[in-house]
Order: structure tokens, then C-alpha cells, then sequence
């Protein structure tokens, strides 16, 4: 006899049974210890100076979608992790996710939110609206407080294209699970009040998607350029910014090789100018 009472070769009860729309809930009944915020740390150990962190990430509004982007930088403590980590992803046909905060778990929190968002379309039939997703999202980092409250940290950015408002749109969230709806632009982790305050100059509501990858590229260059936790482009190992977009025609990464011609625009353009295109005064 099998440990829930299935027969051989076939699925445990707990899969036959009609399950809850939400992945999450339903690994929280019959496996907790998968959830990326069931672990302790052991006493005595000091998260910031051991595990990984992201950094820098930005979004940009524009007429018909949102833009996303990030730098390529891990630190543990004043030492550089690694260089080319991913921290922007798909989440879904329409919506992508970001992460700042303790590496490692951050990823475990998109790859979940990832399966709950295909597992909602799954069992309903339907997707969940941008709203939906973002309150799914504020519930996962919400079960990671005790994680943070030992020093891991984890803080997404997420952002979508809202097929009822025909619009780009943005939601932050604090280590509590606390979910904000931010407008125009946003940036969160080490460097995010650097690159706000770029984008605060570089921000205009008429936008092009193009006008609005590149306004994303400043904002990580000044954000490296004053936060060492954030890694700006990396000419000689070709280490670029990860750029998405969201749009009407869903979601999709913007290729290495065309961001690395932006990039080597925007890098040419602070030969002459390195504090970066000025906002007009008037």
C-alpha cells in the first residue's frame, strides 16, 4: 500500500481532489516546506554578509505598455557574487516580475508566482486580471515576513500590460507583503533613488517604447554610477541591462544585441555629458 493509500503508478489522493485555484495554498496544505519562506536561518548567522542580493530595477510607463529593466549585479556584502545574474522575468503572456532583495529566494519566489499564474489558468479557464495577479503576489511576499525578519529580504517589482485599461501599469511591494500601485515610473533596491531621480528628469508621458528603454538605461547608468551595489554596463564582457516590454501584443524580452546598442549610445552620449541628457527648465 502507497504512503496515501493510492495505488501504485497512480497520483496520491491529494491530486485527484479538486484542488484551490492557487498553487500556493495548495502547496501550503500538503508540502509547506517547498514554500520559498518555511526555512530558518541558524542563530548567529548574518544574512547580508552570506547569501547574494539583486540590486537595481526600473519600470517605465509609455502610451500602449511598460517597460522593465534591470542591472546585472549580485553583492554579498562589499564582494561582487556574481555579474550577469537575471533579475526581470516573464510571469506571464502579459505581465513580467522583478526582484531586488536576497537572490536565491527571490528567483524561488518568481518560478512560484510563474506556476501560480499558470496554475489559476489552469483550473479556472481564464487568467487572473492584472489586478488578481498583483494581490496573488502580495500574498507570496507576504509568507516570506519571517524570512525577512531574519535578514532575507525579498522585494518584487511588478508590472503588466491591463487589457481593461488598454495601459501599462505598475504595483511595488514592501517586505510585509504591502502592494502599491505606482504611476509613470518606479525603481526599487540599492540604487532605485538614484535611478528615481533620473527618471524623474527624463520622465514625459508621450513616451515612444523606445524613448522609454532608453530613459530605463539612464537610470540604471546614474544608479551605478553612485551605488556600487549596482552594476552598470560591462562594454568588455558585453554584460547588458535585461529590458522587457509589455504591450498589447504581450510580453517580450528586448534581445542582447539591440540593448547593447543602446547602451553603447547612451555610453557614447556620457563622453560629453556624463551626468546624462538635461531636463529642460522650462
Amino acid at each position: 500500500m502507497t504512503s496515501q493509500g493510492s495505488a501504485p503508478g497512480r497520483l496520491p489522493g491529494a491530486f485527484a481532489s479538486q484542488s484551490p485555484s492557487s498553487f500556493t495554498e495548495f502547496l501550503a496544505v500538503h508540502s509547506p516546506n517547498m514554500l520559498p519562506g518555511n526555512r530558518e536561518l541558524p542563530a548567529g548567522v548574518s544574512a547580508g554578509e552570506h547569501f547574494p542580493h539583486g540590486t537595481t530595477i526600473v519600470s517605465v510607463t509609455f502610451p500602449g505598455g511598460v517597460v522593465m529593466g534591470g542591472d546585472r549585479r549580485a553583492t554579498a556584502g562589499n564582494v561582487i557574487a556574481q555579474r550577469d545574474i537575471e533579475k526581470v522575468f516573464r510571469a506571464d503572456e502579459y505581465s513580467a516580475i522583478a526582484i531586488a532583495g536576497t537572490a536565491g529566494i527571490g528567483l524561488e519566489v518568481v518560478r512560484l508566482f510563474q506556476v501560480e499564474l499558470e496554475h489559476y489558468e489552469k483550473m479556472e479557464g481564464r487568467t487572473l486580471s492584472l489586478e488578481g495577479k498583483a494581490n496573488r503576489l502580495a500574498t507570496m511576499v507576504r509568507g516570506n515576513l519571517g524570512m525577512a525578519l531574519q535578514g532575507l529580504v525579498v522585494v518584487p517589482l511588478f508590472a503588466g500590460y491591463d487589457e481593461e485599461r488598454e495601459a501599462g501599469r505598475i504595483f511595488s511591494y514592501d517586505a510585509a507583503g504591502g502592494r502599491y500601485e505606482e504611476h509613470e515610473f518606479h525603481s526599487i533596491g540599492s540604487g532605485s533613488v538614484f535611478a528615481r531621480g533620473a527618471l524623474k528628469k527624463l520622465f514625459r508621458s508621450d513616451l515612444s517604447e523606445e524613448e522609454a528603454v532608453l530613459a530605463s538605461i539612464h537610470a540604471l547608468y546614474d544608479a551605478a554610477d553612485d551605488d556600487s551595489a549596482t552594476g552598470g554596463p560591462d562594454l568588455t564582457r558585453r554584460i547588458f541591462p535585461v529590458i522587457s516590454v509589455v504591450t498589447a501584443d504581450g510580453y517580450r524580452r528586448m534581445p542582447d544585441g539591440r540593448v547593447g546598442e543602446l547602451v553603447e549610445s547612451v555610453v557614447q552620449g556620457r563622453m560629453s555629458a556624463p551626468g546624462g541628457p538635461p531636463a529642460p527648465l522650462r
